[in-house]
């Protein structure tokens, strides 16, 4: 490994301090008494509770003043300046070491622990008065470090998307403000999951690993198991299993899943994203858009304090009731084009007017969601509901009560992108084997999102499943809105990434 000059100098100092007999990384515990927060946050009220600090920190930044030393240490919750002086901590010979080691061995980055007491600065800066300091961890390299120029012109900033998402405990480090969207994605979790426990619905557990892939058409990633000698692949949703649970006589199961789909990676997709599915007996698609409202608006509340959030140039209001179109109403409206009627030669030929490309491993519900895509998701910015889908697009769905060729199914589309797909759940068995068998047909044709046969459920299905409504929302693009992030990879801690070129 070849390593940079400041990385060749950190370790000469690591060995110094080896040599002093001063352990880099050592096993003892160091206990926390205090967060910076609750320091700067309680010392205007409480100054005496402070007289007795044990804090630990990464320096991120020292002043040197001789015999003394201000430093800014980082924790979880955010900076607090430390003040160090020589004869405090150091007594007699140990004068020496103070020098050694402040002065020349520690470096930004590296964790120290302090204790103290808390005071304030003649600069008016709440500080720690450091009485004790120790070593906890030695950095091997240097942070980025965000340096100013006198124009003002920022240089060396660890700004590269990247980089950032590559090395996302670096990108935390140097850009603590990172965190927050993370904070904001576990709320948003925590609502749900709340709203959902206070319905009376259970949260549940299905295979991750399943011999058939269902429930969504995507392409899936594939293994194998040595043991069994079978061929296994990732989920690319949970829906099969939680129906089955339905059919065991469970009234309402959710489940917060991580799916996979061996597709395309762009700012809206990662092979590996968070769902989270519910599944309700005796309901319908109908009760469903007023829970998936009513959660939602909660959710707003909950994480930002408002039904209105700021989502790039947009303010998006999640406040109840959204906008309803059909799906063939929305389409009609943006392009001005009545497609209802129109079979799959005739599509491909509206599509191709419209300038939307179509090819001959396409279905007559492939074309329609390709226009829809095209032609209406961009202007749909507030929460809307987009309702009564061709039977052609949704395997899984209820044919329509009182709608010939359409199913009882809807997606709620915010911020131009999905954020929900639900329906009146197809539970007749002969019509889903039927559905299935069609799904193949396409399969044949070349289309690689075309769902498998499953017979176990459909086995399940021939034990009957009540009337069902079911959904499956989208964590991370919820995430995107509520935190105002422009990519997926920025809700993501660990977003997928190409391997790393090595120099």
């Amino acid at each position: 490994m070849q390593l940079s000059e400041q990385e060749v100098i950190r370790r000469q100092k690591l060995d110094e301090l080896i040599k002093l007999g001063i352990n880099p990384y050592p096993a003892d515990l160091w206990e926390i008494t205090h967060s910076s927060k609750q320091i700067l946050e309680n010392f205007e009220s409480n100054p005496e509770g402070l007289k007795d600090i044990s804090f630990a920190g990464r320096i991120m930044s020292v002043r040197d003043m001789g015999k003394a030393a201000f430093a800014f240490l980082q924790d979880s919750q955010g900076k607090i300046q430390i003040y160090v002086k020589r004869d405090e901590i150091c007594k007699g010979e140990d004068k020496s070491l103070y020098d050694l080691v402040w002065k020349k061995l520690l470096d930004m980055g590296d964790i120290i622990g302090v204790k103290g007491y808390a005071f304030k600065t003649k600069m008016g800066e709440i500080s720690i008065h450091v009485s004790e300091l120790k070593l906890l961890s030695k950095t091997l390299r240097p942070l980025p470090v965000v340096k100013q120029d006198a124009e003002g012109n920022i240089h060396d900033a660890f700004t590269d998307p990247e980089q950032r998402y590559r090395m996302r405990y670096l990108d935390l480090i140097v850009n603590p403000q990172v965190k927050n969207v993370f904070v904001q994605r576990a709320k948003i979790i925590e609502s749900i999951r709340n709203f959902l426990n206070g319905k009376g619905y259970l949260e549940v557990e299905t295979p991750v690993l399943q011999p058939l892939y269902g429930g969504a058409a995507a392409r899936p990633f594939k293994t194998h198991h040595n043991t069994l000698d079978m061929t296994l692949y990732l989920r690319i949703a949970n829906e099969l299993y939680l129906k089955r649970l339905i059919v065991g006589g469970f009234d309402g199961v959710y489940e917060f899943a991580k799916d996979f789909r061996n597709e395309g990676m762009d700012r809206f997709h990662n092979p590996e994203f968070t769902q989270m599915e519910i599944y309700v007996a005796y309901k319908d698609y109908e009760w469903m858009m007023n829970l998936m409202e009513e959660m939602v608006e909660k959710i707003a509340i909950d994480v930002t304090g408002s039904t209105e959030v700021q989502s790039g140039e947009h303010k998006i209001n999640f406040k109840r009731p959204w906008k309803r179109y059909s799906m063939y109403e929305a389409i009609q409206h943006f392009t001005g084009v009545d497609i209802s009627n129109q079979d799959e030669a005739t599509l491909k030929q509206t599509a191709k007017n419209l300038g939307v490309p179509v090819d001959n491993k396409m279905g007559r519900g492939k074309i329609i969601d390709e226009i829809f895509g095209e032609k209406c998701e961009p202007h749909l910015i507030q929460p809307t509901f987009i309702t009564d889908y061709p039977v052609e697009m949704s395997p899984l769905a209820k044919k329509h009560r009182s709608k010939p060729g359409l199913v009882e199914r809807f997606e709620a589309i915010c911020n131009a992108k999905e954020l929900c797909n639900a329906f009146s759940e197809l539970n007749d068995p002969l019509d889903q084997r039927k559905r299935f068998e069609e799904q193949l047909q396409l399969g044949l044709r070349g289309d690689e999102e075309a769902m498998q046969l499953d017979e176990d459920f459909l086995r399940a299905l021939e034990f009957g499943m009540p009337p069902t409504s079911g959904l499956g929302m989208g964590i991370d693009r919820l995430a995107m809105i509520m935190t105002n992030s422009a990519s997926i990879q920025d809700v993501i801690f660990f977003p997928q990434m190409r391997s790393e070129k090595k120099e």
